[in-house]
């Protein structure tokens, strides 16, 4: 396990560039999904909130966070909200006049999850995976959502591409050269994909994104509705550098889980045969409690990739949050770093990258 005290900067910048200098094409396929820290053509979010879903007394609290999050995004890149028809004053009164605004009918705000994963074809035509949302499960009305991908692909011009399983974009972690890492938990559920194979999710999965290795975590089911997304416990920062979510609360069922999660990482290797570096980002300890929820959804590790910037969780614990932003300065150099709070997206058991969906340069 790497700790950051065993870091100095020029020693993670040596570390990074040599990483992204060995790194080698993988085998064509038809479709390659770009690393997250590749440019962006833009980002794309959901301002669709709802009162069924969030009750009276958080509503306001999310829309006020989708809008700091969509305004402060967009003075880094262009930025395309998907609202209700009759919202649409509503989100440019929240997110601003520097965001464009597409009229769609969602049931919430996980953008991650409903909309367009892009990817590019060999000839760098542009695709949208879709990932035919069930509403992580079944769990969710999601009637509205499912149809975010073919609203998005069209809008983007890109070409539609079914992805051969169900699951959702925040399931699934790529380095941009070959690496997935991702959680049996959530795709190889009965909820989603009952039956499949290990086998048979990593051969659909291939083929949409372009994956010829994979991480496989196990993960943890039932205990959030979106049965332990990848993008809550390990993220890359470089080929071959992984940040990764610890919990050290012994009385956590967390604890457990991020503690395998770190011992498989710790034993793995990408695409390239490279092991992976592997960086700690503890969770927050003395988190803001906001709207009484005890199980918030608290970890920096859902962070979010944009031009020249990293967007990260602020949960108002000074040592946590300090410690986040060092590490994260200290793997991406050439980013700023903004933290924002988020504490109603959070207490409904997302982050900023839950609530994002990048669209590829």
């Amino acid at each position: 396990m790497t700790n950051r005290r065993q870091f100095t900067t020029t020693a993670l910048g040596a570390l990074l560039a040599t990483r992204l200098g060995a790194a080698s094409a993988t085998a064509p396929t038809p479709w390659r999904m770009p690393d997250e820290g590749d440019a962006h053509r833009r980002t794309w979010m959901a301002f669709g909130a709802a009162r069924s879903i969030w009750g009276g007394s958080m509503l306001d609290g999310v829309r006020a966070d989708i809008g700091r999050i969509a305004r402060t995004i967009a003075q880094f890149e262009p930025v395309t909200v998907l609202a209700r028809r009759h919202e649409m004053d509503l989100a440019a009164d929240s997110c601003g006049d520097a965001c464009d605004y597409l009229a769609c009918d969602l049931n919430d705000i996980w953008a991650r999850d409903t909309g367009c994963v892009f990817v590019h074809g060999n000839n760098g035509a542009p695709g949208g995976v879709n990932l035919h949302f069930n509403g992580w499960g079944r769990k969710q009305v999601h009637g509205k959502d499912a149809g975010v991908v073919a609203r998005m692909a069209r809008a983007a011009g890109a070409t539609e591409v079914g992805a051969g399983l169900v699951m959702e974009g925040g399931g699934l972690e790529v380095d941009g050269l070959g690496t997935a890492i991702l959680t049996e938990s959530c795709i190889l559920n009965r909820n989603r994909n009952p039956g499949m194979t290990k086998a048979q999710a990593e051969a659909a999965l291939a083929a949409a994104f372009g994956i010829t290795h994979f991480i496989w975590l196990p993960g943890i089911k039932g205990r959030d509705i979106t049965d332990a997304h990848v993008d809550f416990y390990a993220r890359f920062v470089a080929p071959g550098v992984v940040v990764a979510h610890r919990d050290s609360d012994p009385s956590s069922y967390d604890h457990a889980v991020t503690q395998t999660t770190l011992d498989i990482l710790n034993r793995s290797v990408d695409a390239a045969g490279r092991p992976l570096t592997v960086v700690v980002l503890d969770k927050p300890t003395q988190p803001r409690a906001p709207y009484g929820r005890k199980d918030l959804a608290a970890g920096y590790v859902n962070f979010y990739l944009v031009n020249g910037g990293v967007m990260v969780p602020q949960f108002g614990d000074a040592g946590a949050d300090a410690n986040a932003q060092a590490i994260l300065r200290e793997l991406l150099p050439t980013r700023e770093v903004v933290m924002l709070p988020i504490d109603a997206v959070a207490a409904g058991g997302g982050g900023i990258h839950c609530v994002t969906q990048q669209e590829p340069l």
